[in-house]
């Protein structure tokens, strides 16, 4: 053939077929030439390798990720343990000096008064000032009344100072709202997050004040009777300092009325939500007397706090449970739905008071508080959800409130029932009527239309 009719090596095939095979020819050697592979196109990128599938992580640890979201929280767990302790310290330590439990008994609701008055005060200067400059001032305000009220007592001041003393203490800030603010500030993109975070908040919660009392009680029967108010103290001065130096995750403070929103009280159906914490706190405060009275009568005193602390790990527990569930659709819809669950578990501590011994009676508690962690978990979401970012403290300070108004009403209905009706077993119907009421409002409270937007 002759030579100008020989085909290039540009114009050699790179494929040949064999019979039904198909061959990768050998590559030109002009396409080896780098003149030629200058001009020649990129060769095309690999094919992406297969993505790996990462573990699934808990959604508590995913909370976590954000930076300064352990120093506030491990700071808020510090701060919140005295909450379960005061009031027990302040019972044994002034019982214990004065001889009196009807004084030691009447300083305490005198606090707590205080605390429903002040408390609101408290949270509408965190939300207008910012978490660190108001938070510490009235953390050091608050203990400076609990260092005098141990002053009293140690120097058997008049009764009328121990009042004054244990007033002053109303200042403690609600850092239990304050951290569930945090998180809401800092997930405010994430509804599923943000429900996972406020279950945690609530067993933070319910582990505060099942350890709080025990821990109390152990200080002031095994050291000295000021030595759980004093260890108190310290607890709160060290979770508060923690808490507030975490200034990345603290949300930023409404300078003035109008940026921060309306009252949170007069937002529709806040109200309505307040009662159902009002009824839910009345069923927590009798079913603590109720059950006291209960395994006194029995003989097992000493027991006493070992049964309610079953009610409180019930509740942890569920909580913990309950914030791996997605959010609700309908907050209005599932805290009635969560309530109704809390009026027909009341019924098992009512049956077994009057049929079983007491170790089955903490076995009722137990499985009956399951029902509390998600119905606080669940209220509190929607007085987020009702509340105006700029007033979150305010607004959850508020629900705090009424949960402590019906604490105290529902104390002191137990306990008039357990006189009144001659047997403790039956007066866990003081619980049970709270649940039932706390549930006929909830169920009202999610008849109702939501506002939009």
């Amino acid at each position: 053939m002759p030579a100008h009719h020989r085909p290039s090596h540009a114009a050699r095939p790179l494929y040949a077929v064999h019979g039904s095979t198909l061959v990768v020819a050998r590559p030109p050697a002009d396409a080896r030439d780098p003149a030629v592979a200058r001009h020649a196109p990129p060769p095309p990128p690999p094919p992406p390798s297969p993505p790996r599938r990462s573990r699934a992580r808990s959604p508590y640890l995913q909370l976590f990720a954000h930076p300064g979201t352990v120093g506030f929280t491990l700071g808020s767990l510090l701060a919140r343990l005295p909450m379960g302790m005061f009031t027990v310290s302040a019972v044994l330590m002034i019982a214990g000096e004065r001889g009196s439990y009807a004084l030691a008994g009447s300083v305490t609701a005198t606090g707590l008064a205080a605390t429903a008055l002040t408390g609101p005060l408290v949270a509408r200067l965190v939300d207008r000032y910012g978490q660190s400059r108001t938070a510490l001032p009235a953390t050091l305000l608050a203990l400076l009344g609990s260092l005098a009220l141990v002053l009293c007592v140690l120097t058997r001041a008049p009764d009328w100072t121990l009042f004054v003393a244990y007033a002053a203490t109303a200042t403690t800030p609600n850092i239990g709202g304050m951290a569930r603010a945090r998180w809401a500030h800092l997930l405010r993109g994430d509804p599923a997050a943000r429900h996972t975070a406020n279950s945690l908040e609530q067993a933070a919660d319910e582990l505060c004040f099942m350890l709080g009392p025990v821990l109390a009680a152990l200080l002031c029967t095994s050291l000295f009777p000021q030595a759980g108010t004093l260890a108190g103290c310290a607890l709160l001065l060290t979770g508060t300092l923690l808490f507030t130096a975490q200034r990345s995750t603290e949300p930023p403070p409404g300078r003035n009325r109008a940026q921060a929103g309306p009252a949170p009280l007069r937002q529709p159906g806040m109200p309505a939500l307040l009662l159902v914490f009002l009824a839910t706190g009345a069923v927590f405060g009798a079913l603590e007397v109720v059950t006291l009275a209960h395994a006194d009568g029995q003989g097992h005193r000493a027991a006493a706090g070992a049964v309610l602390a079953c009610q409180a790990a019930g509740s942890a527990l569920a909580g913990l449970a309950f914030g791996t569930l997605p959010p609700a659709r309908s907050d209005r819809r599932r805290l009635a739905g969560c309530v109704a669950t809390m009026t027909a578990l009341m019924a098992l501590p009512l049956l077994t008071s009057l049929t079983a011994p007491l170790p089955l009676l903490a076995g009722a508690l137990l499985v009956a508080g399951m029902a509390t962690a998600p119905t606080m978990v669940t209220g509190m979401a929607l007085v987020q959800r009702l509340t105006p970012a700029g007033r979150l403290n305010e607004g959850m300070t508020l629900a705090v409130t009424a949960l402590l108004g019906g604490i105290a009403a529902g104390s002191a209905t137990g306990g008039w029932a357990t006189e009144a009706l001659g047997s403790a077993g039956w007066a866990y119907t003081v619980p049970l009527a709270a649940a039932a009421s706390a549930a006929v409002l909830a169920t009202l409270l999610a008849a109702r239309p939501a506002a939009p937007g």
